[in-house]
């Protein structure tokens, strides 16, 4: 009995301590052109689990996560054509949040939405992890791929650049997989809003500011509001002043882009109760870095 005991206590120590990194929440939406039989809704199911088990399961880091730790993502995939019984095309939704030191708010880190989604997948059969990221198929480095972009943008908002190594882990997937002919990958098909250019843009230094944002934002702004609103305001707006550069050299660029989807709402919210000369100079910095969202930014003034 006490060795069973003792062996019960080592085994939640063991999974307390050694907890993956991801807590991943999943699911696989048919279009509404869709018709789907029993088969194929049985399929979806299967599907979803699937995923699950593969972003919650696999170990991304060498790092120790304590439950509580687990970085909180939705992946919400749309199915809109099945070209055959085991292949699928759609597109996938990717959000990571991050908690506010001290207080119960989270901020949303990366929030994107890639419409080249085309994979295989065999019925009753597991996503396997990739091996030194050698590309096998195309969901599980479809899948490995935003697993890493998460760890990264977390990484990075708790210290300076502290994504390098994820990555550089999603730079090696991107192109090992270039041979697969998916244009998501491609680095010369005319898209480059697309996976191969999203990472190779993080890692460029002309973006550099942008890692860094990510960096003041949350850690010089955000996490310091509990104690002092004003000053973490401020350092929120400077982050964002120091994107001009990025705009000015690589207007439209997709890493800007997915920044601001990922914190327009909370820009707005934020800045709504600044002082006036604030509230001028993040409208001013926001319609530059975003343009086609100049009205929305405008609320900020009232």
């Amino acid at each position: 009995m006490k060795k069973l005991i003792l062996l019960t206590i080592f085994s939640c120590f063991s999974y307390l301590t050694f907890s993956q990194e991801l807590n991943c929440q999943i699911s696989i939406i048919p279009s509404s052109s869709l018709s789907l039989g029993p088969v194929e809704k049985e399929t979806f199911k299967e599907l979803e689990s699937a995923i699950y088990d593969f972003m919650n399961n696999t170990k991304w880091t060498n790092d120790i996560f304590e439950i509580e730790e687990r970085i909180n993502c939705n992946i919400q995939i749309t199915i809109t054509d099945l070209p055959t019984t085991t292949s699928f095309k759609g597109k996938i939704q990717i959000r990571s949040t991050r908690p506010v030191y001290n207080t119960s708010y989270n901020t949303t880190l990366f929030n994107h939405e890639d419409a080249d989604l085309i994979f295989t997948y065999l019925r009753n059969s597991a996503i396997l992890p990739m091996s030194n990221y050698q590309y096998r198929d195309n969901l599980s480095a479809i899948l490995s791929f935003y697993a890493y972009i998460i760890l990264g943008f977390d990484y990075d908002s708790f210290k300076l650049n502290g994504g390098d190594p994820h990555f550089k882990a999603a730079q090696q997937i991107a192109n090992n997989a270039k041979s697969s002919g998916d244009d998501g990958w491609s680095s010369g098909s005319g898209n480059r809003r697309n996976r191969f250019w999203m990472i190779d843009n993080v890692l460029q230094p002309i973006f550099s500011p942008l890692r860094t944002t990510y960096y003041d934002y949350h850690r010089l702004g955000f996490d310091l509001m509990y104690s002092d609103l004003a000053a973490g305001r401020k350092a929120v707006l400077a982050s964002l002043q120091s994107l001009d550069k990025i705009q000015k050299s690589r207007p439209g660029s997709l890493n800007i882009y997915i920044f601001l989807t990922s914190k327009s709402t909370e820009l707005i919210n934020l800045f709504s109760d600044a002082e006036t000369a604030e509230k001028n100079a993040a409208v001013s910095i926001l319609k530059r870095l975003d343009p086609s969202n100049s009205s929305k930014y405008q609320e900020i003034l009232g």
